[in-house]
């Protein structure tokens, strides 16, 4: 179970000065259930994904995972380091978790099709590579809770099946947060499903209320 008490966050930008993205954001995510959130560009989203993963701390306001291990955020290049290769960043997490570095390895490969651009330094990848090397060594780790932040618009058709036999699998033992603007993929992989709007955090048990709520926006 993922607990998040009245969170709030604020940035500061040279247009507005300081913005409060979020405010007193209050949910539970059980772990048997998976949470889809959708909002406007800008609504803060990827703030709260964030703020979620652990690489950002709340104005006030507390998370707590309850010793849940969460993935990085998932459809960017969120924990991957440029300067290695594909493969020296397969290995890096794998010390990291402790995992069997050759098992993994072979997974990504065959997983993020990425060829010959394994053993290129990574900063030499386009975005959507980036984000097939991220999401395949995040499908290789066994975590709790997956956190996607559109990262099912890394790849095509038949990269997107593969996800899903992926996720078909780890769903016994697993589940997600979603940022999406896609309903087919709300509908497909999430229980239920929040909007953020004016950075407040509302909750719909049935997922065609919020995106009722969504397209009104």
């Amino acid at each position: 179970m993922i607990e998040i008490k009245n969170v709030t966050k604020s940035y500061f930008t040279r247009r507005f000065g300081w913005t409060k993205v979020l405010k007193g954001i209050n949910v539970v995510i059980p772990r048997n259930k998976s949470l889809g959130v959708l909002g406007r560009n800008g609504a803060g989203k990827t703030t709260l994904m964030r703020l979620i993963a652990g690489m950002d701390i709340p104005d006030s306001g507390s998370i707590k995972t309850h010793g849940l291990r969460l993935s990085w955020p998932l459809g960017g290049s969120t924990g991957i380091h440029g300067s290695l290769t594909g493969r020296e960043n397969v290995k890096f997490v794998c010390r990291l978790y402790d995992c069997d570095v050759e098992e993994k390895i072979a997974f990504v490969e065959d997983f993020a099709e990425l060829g010959t651009y394994m053993d290129l330094p990574v900063k030499t990848f386009s975005k959507g590579m980036k984000s097939r090397l991220g999401f395949g060594i995040s499908m290789a780790m066994d975590f709790d809770t997956y956190l996607v932040d559109e990262g099912f618009s890394a790849g095509d058709y038949r990269f997107l099946r593969k996800t899903e036999k992926v996720f078909k699998m780890k769903k016994d033992h697993a589940n997600m947060i979603v940022v999406s603007h896609n309903p087919a993929i709300m509908k497909k992989y999430c229980d239920y499903a929040g909007v953020l709007v004016d950075g407040k955090l509302e909750i719909f048990d049935n997922i065609k209320d919020a995106l009722s709520l969504y397209y009104s926006l």
